[in-house]
């Protein structure tokens, strides 16, 4: 097999198709040193919290073994499931209340009203997604998660984002605004995918209520790349193939590649 050897400016150009807006100065220093979470000046206090939050997640995930396994009659428990999820969207909130600082709590919250209401959550009347455990909502309801998974998301990743693209941070808040920005991504993916069949709902005073597709398919884009920037290799693929643009300079590239090494590139 040939290998080609790319020089550290081949691959800056590549890690820009896959990330238009990435650049070799801004990457993301994780140090492990640092406090856990920036907001939390007494790590007393914040473990306090981040155990209160792991018994509500745990709970969570005791749901999802327990609807994995069918019931005494042969089905799931899906009712028991969705109201599980209930109490825990709930308990989260009560603990975001206490501590609305905490963005780790903010982006379980959304990624659990995901779970109950799937990624089509900006979509009036859509069928809902198969991973989503509700799946007859009104739009009242659908339009009053969507407004907290979205807030939550966006309060995250405000809390954590560095003010500064050479500021550190730790292994968890690269983790939390991998997270948040995959999260968010996701949601205006689907969103993108599914308004040109069906009818766009999103709650008043929101900014995505005046998009367009493509300003969610870049956003979605924009959104996988910070996740991936953040250390999420799967949203930095996605970043990719959800951004049109990206995907034919893509194209334009591999085939400017192809000619430039011959069939070794393509090996």
């Amino acid at each position: 097999m040939a290998y080609v050897s790319l020089s550290t400016r081949d691959l800056n150009v590549l890690e820009k198709i896959q990330d238009p807006e990435y650049d070799p100065a801004r990457i993301v220093q994780v140090d492990t040193s640092l406090p856990k979470d920036p907001n939390f000046k007494d790590q007393a206090v914040y473990e306090k919290v981040a155990q209160l939050e792991r018994e509500i997640i745990l709970s969570i995930q005791q749901l999802e073994l327990a609807n994995a396994k069918p019931a005494a009659h042969g089905v799931t428990d899906v009712e028991g499931t969705i109201q599980g999820y209930r109490n825990c969207v709930t308990q989260l909130g009560s603990l975001i209340q206490e501590y609305p600082e905490y963005a780790s709590a903010r982006n379980n919250r959304a990624q659990a009203i995901r779970r109950l209401v799937g990624d089509s959550m900006l979509i009036s009347g859509s069928q809902q997604l198969p991973q989503a455990l509700i799946w007859e909502i009104d739009d009242t309801e659908r339009l009053q998660m969507a407004e907290t998974a979205l807030s939550d998301l966006d309060r995250a990743i405000s809390l954590l984002t560095p003010t500064t693209p050479q500021t550190r941070v730790s292994q968890n808040v690269a983790r939390t605004l991998s997270n948040a920005h995959t999260q968010r991504a996701a949601i205006y993916h689907m969103t993108s995918k599914l308004m040109e069949s069906s009818t766009l709902a999103v709650p008043q005073g929101r900014r995505e209520g005046s998009w367009s597709k493509l300003d969610f398919e870049e956003n979605a884009s924009r959104d996988f790349a910070m996740g991936g920037r953040y250390g999420n290799e799967i949203a930095k693929a996605l970043a990719v193939s959800t951004n049109p643009t990206a995907k034919l300079c893509g194209q334009m590239v591999r085939e400017a590649l192809k000619k430039e090494y011959g069939p070794a590139y393509s090996a």
